[in-house]
């Protein structure tokens, strides 16, 4: 879905929650595959037996990359990522659990750059199925204004 929010458009505080995806073992080889991260706390069930967390557990940035990938159901033409700042892996996330992602404007400021921007900044926690939040990050965005600076 596209919409299109202006710097001034954002409301701090609004939040919504995306709908849910199940990790998969299939997830783990795959991402694996993707960034070399064949570290064992990922790849071998075996050895996870003898950790406290009694199984495999997903890279962190599996984690990262489907809760992000979540989010991206709607789409705003006039914004556009500017990165990530406090990304924290705060629970770990097994084969099989279910999580979504809340995203909450934290913040505007002004973009000491851009004078025809602004940054917004999207707190983004992602949430398993027992509502624990597993991981948590700040998006910032780079969003046009509506009411553009006048230039002297």
């Amino acid at each position: 879905m596209e919409q299109t929010l202006y710097f001034e458009d954002y409301q701090i505080g609004s939040s919504r929650m995306t709908s849910g995806r199940t990790i998969t073992e299939t997830d783990f080889v795959v991402h694996a595959g993707h960034t070399g991260d064949f570290f064992p706390h990922h790849m071998d069930a075996e050895f996870m037996k003898t950790t406290p967390f009694g199984q495999r557990i997903a890279h962190g940035t599996l984690v990262f990359s489907v809760g992000v990938g979540l989010t991206a159901s709607v789409i705003n033409p006039v914004a556009f990522s500017y990165g990530y700042d406090r990304l924290r892996f705060i629970k770990p996330v097994f084969i099989g659990d279910t999580i979504k992602t809340r995203t909450t404007i934290s913040a505007r400021e002004d973009d000491p750059k851009r004078p025809d921007c602004g940054r917004v900044i999207e707190r983004c926690e992602v949430i398993n199925q027992h509502g624990d939040v597993v991981l948590a990050a700040d998006h910032i965005y780079i969003v046009e204004r509506r009411d553009k600076p006048k230039r002297g």
